[in-house]
């Protein structure tokens, strides 16, 4: 899958011109401290994330955490790549169970709408597509590319499909879901996931039985 690509060239990027961390504790504990940043920069946005910050919230040294990131920028890419690696385990491999095609649309379509509360501050990609829409640079380029990759994924399924329009559909399947997301972390009506699943059943009524 082209999410496992983006991935690996993600965390290249992130860890360029610095030693490699230990293995075991040292892999696990960024591991670790990646897991939190995603869950914070969902809420606070990646500008927020920094190193000082990050250490406060883990009860980290400054210190500690700049060998594993040494820098803001590098913290940011790396995060990124670890939201993207959590995307590919909570939405990509669960529907890789599924055939090509309607099965899968219909196994992603449910796993994108339950991973949004996998998120202290709702999904990760709505919260940095709004902040770095026009703010030039690697880490943009980086959720650029990953978003890019989730529609590219979604076309090429509803073409597999046989749907008439491939783009059409992909861009109302994501719409759906960043709406849900959008609505629900501004209201705090869970009603809108049941409004989002509606929406999604109509539109898996176009896919072949």
């Amino acid at each position: 899958m082209l999410f496992y690509i983006l991935g690996a060239v993600s965390a290249s990027q992130a860890t360029a011109g610095k030693p490699a961390a230990p293995g075991g504790r040292g892999e696990q504990t960024r591991a670790a401290i990646l897991e939190r940043a995603v869950d914070l920069a969902s809420a606070e946005g990646l500008e927020g994330l920094t190193i000082g910050r990050l250490a406060a919230e883990l009860r980290m040294s400054k210190s500690g955490l700049f060998a594993h990131f040494g820098s803001k920028q590098d913290l940011q890419l790396a995060t990124v790549a670890a939201a993207a690696d959590r995307f590919r385990r909570l939405v990509i491999e669960p529907s890789l169970t599924a055939p090509d095609g309607g099965p899968r649309l219909r196994a992603m379509a449910e796993h994108y709408l339950d991973y949004l509360e996998t998120f202290t501050g709702g999904c990760f990609w709505g919260a940095t597509a709004s902040e770095y829409d026009d703010r030039p640079g690697p880490v943009r380029d980086a959720i650029a590319a990953t978003m890019d990759l989730w529609m590219a994924e979604l076309v090429r399924q509803a073409t597999t499909a046989g749907i008439g329009d491939p783009d059409r559909y992909a861009f109302e399947l994501y719409a759906v879901v960043m709406g849900a997301n959008s609505r629900f972390r501004l209201s705090g009506d869970r009603g809108v996931f049941d409004l989002a699943r509606a929406a999604l059943a109509r539109l898996e009524a176009e896919l072949p039985a």
